[in-house]
């Protein structure tokens, strides 16, 4: 099913993101097609794989390298203060251990959004292909990169970082892009909303040269729930698909059980299917382009 004027809104979340990769898995598996994709963080890592479409992908690497230190450990952050090993992630594994396909990726003709935070102005900041034609791995890496715990990323001489943290749902950005109906992957339940952050008393001292990053970051919580409230009212006026887990996670950012992820790979699977069988009441029919 290729689908025209509907885009697709991909949150982060950290591992939490292999609730996204079985989604997409089920699209993938069932020849489901966006024209325009949106994503932060691990929502945007997750696409890449989908677009270059590459089954399974995304869960071998996501969870077949989960006990591997390389991948996610303290250890990487008492050499490099990075949690997740970004070379490993964004340079042995899709270049050497789990070859991404860069040539079926340049195929797709989707167009794929990559959301990122500017430190410098504290606003989200948007990167579309033409802008890293060359540099998919890079800026990636930058709407990776969280806050605290990995470096920031230079890219077109801009310091970067995770992209949830200005916009954790992009889902305004799709709209100003053109696609007033979308169907958007949250990585959390319904009813959830965000807390302030408990470490706020450390900005000052980690960020103290992006004053307008520590502002932004101290209201990610008011952003991020004024974004769900949004949604959730799109979704009623017919506008927005909501796909997202149906309980409390019991995975954690930073998770490192293979059993709890494989678990909500698989629930994310399941729901994907399902979400499959509601498109049809969700999409008007000048919006199908394509079924087969």
């Amino acid at each position: 099913m290729q689908l025209h004027n509907i885009g697709l809104v991909l949150e982060g979340g950290g591992m939490r993101g292999v609730y996204t990769a079985g989604v997409l898995e089920a699209f993938l598996e069932n020849d489901i097609e966006f024209p325009y994709l949106i994503g932060v963080s691990a929502g945007a890592c997750n696409a890449a794989s989908y677009l270059s479409k590459q089954k399974g992908r995304n869960k071998k690497v996501n969870i077949g390298f989960i006990k591997d230190p390389k991948y996610l450990s303290w250890r990487n952050y008492w050499k490099k203060r990075e949690l997740f090993g970004m070379d490993f992630v964004f340079n042995t594994i899709p270049n050497q251990l789990v070859p991404y396909d860069y040539d079926a990726f340049r195929k797709n003709k989707a167009e794929f959004i990559i959301g990122t935070t500017d430190c410098q102005s504290g606003e989200p900041l948007y990167f579309s292909r033409k802008e890293y034609t060359n540099d998919l791995l890079r800026v990636l890496r930058a709407t990776a990169s969280l806050p605290f715990v990995a470096p920031t990323v230079n890219f077109q001489s801009n310091q970067l970082l995770d992209g949830g943290i200005a916009d954790p749902i992009p889902i305004r950005k799709a709209e100003a892009d053109g696609f007033s109906k979308n169907i958007v992957i949250l990585t959390r339940n319904e009813g959830y909303r965000k807390k302030p952050s408990r470490f706020s008393f450390y900005l000052k001292r980690k960020y103290n040269n992006f004053p307008n990053l520590i502002e932004t970051m101290q209201k990610r919580h008011l952003q991020y729930n004024q974004s769900i409230k949004y949604i959730e009212e799109q979704e009623k006026r017919g506008n927005v698909m909501i796909i997202r887990p149906k309980h409390s996670l019991k995975v954690g950012r930073m998770e490192r059980d293979p059993e709890k992820l494989t678990t909500l790979y698989e629930d994310g699977y399941e729901d994907g299917l399902e979400a499959i069988e509601r498109m049809d009441n969700f999409i008007e029919p000048h919006h199908l382009l394509e079924k087969y």
